[in-house]
This record gives structure tokens, sequence and C-alpha cells, in this order.
């Protein structure tokens, strides 16, 4: 029986635009789980995904074959000058379609390479205890556990810790 080929993933990341706000806003709803969101799902059937506070630059998306099937967000830890070095992953998505062909390991590199563009000296992160396939992904390039919140979360029936990692850029 002949093994059936297997086409490479074709993939690029780059930087969100504002045309990419419906696709976002409704892969956000679709991968939406209390697995890895703390807030309650998103509205329906469109609840704006730029904001004030976070707009396309704060974004990188990966396109699969044209169409896109991932984001990473990326901010600044808090708002003072004195943590002005380190930047903050503050949500990473992928479709359910495109999983397990390294667009979650992709977006996380090029944030990393993001945050050192930008001059960042750290990258952090918030994940939630209970979401161990997110945790082993980000483990593996480079990022350690720095703390834990026991119990932090209160979702869908369940307390959940909220990990908190980092690492050096």
């Amino acid at each position: 029986m002949p093994v059936p080929e297997i086409r490479p993933a074709l993939f690029d990341v780059r930087l969100a635009t504002l045309d990419d706000e419906e696709t976002l806003g409704r892969l956000d709803r679709a991968v939406w789980s209390y697995l890895h969101a703390v807030s309650a799902p998103p509205r329906q059937p469109y609840e704006p995904f730029f904001t004030e506070r976070t707009g396309p630059r704060d974004h990188l998306v990966a396109e699969l074959d044209g169409r896109v099937v991932g984001y990473i967000r990326l901010g600044l830890a808090t708002s003072l000058a004195s943590n002005a070095h380190v930047r903050q992953i503050r949500g990473l998505a992928v479709a359910e379609e495109a999983r397990g062909r390294g667009v979650g390991r992709a977006l996380l590199r090029a944030a990393v390479a993001e945050a050192r563009r930008q001059g960042a000296r750290r990258i952090s992160l918030r994940v939630l205890g209970h979401n161990t396939a997110a945790r082993a992904l980000y483990a593996s390039e480079g990022f350690v556990v720095e703390g834990v919140q026991p119990e932090e979360f209160f979702l869908g029936g369940e307390y959940v810790d909220d990990v908190l990692m980092g690492r050096p850029l």
C-alpha cells in the first residue's frame, strides 16, 4: 500500500492589518475555550477584535495557503517605564484545522524575534495550568516557569492555576 504524500505546511507570518479584524474575530470565537481563556466567550455575532489598547501593530498573524489560521498578541508587560524592556505574549490562537503543523511554534518564534527587534531584554507570558500543550510548546522554546498562582481562576466548574513563564532574549 503506498504511503500518502504529506504536503509541507506553506505558511507565512506577518504583521496584522486592519483588514484582518473580522477574520481574527471569527478565529477568536471559533477557538475560544476555558482551556486557555479566563474571560467569558466573545459575544456573537461580532465583537471588535482590535481595541484601543491592542491594535494590528500588536498582532502577528499566520497565513496557511493564503488564509489566516492563527495569531499571537505581543505587548508591553506593564505601562511602567521601569518595565519597558519586557514584552509579554498576551494571546495565541491557532485554528483547529491548522494545529499540529508548526503554526503556533512559528508565531511564538516570530514574537520572540519581534520583541528583540523592539529592543526588549525579556519576554514573559501567563498560561493556565491545565493547558499542558501550550506549556510544553513554551518550555520547548526556552520559557521557564517563574511562578504559579494556585487556583487563581474558577473556570468551567474548576479552580485553575495561573502559571507565569518567561525567558531572556
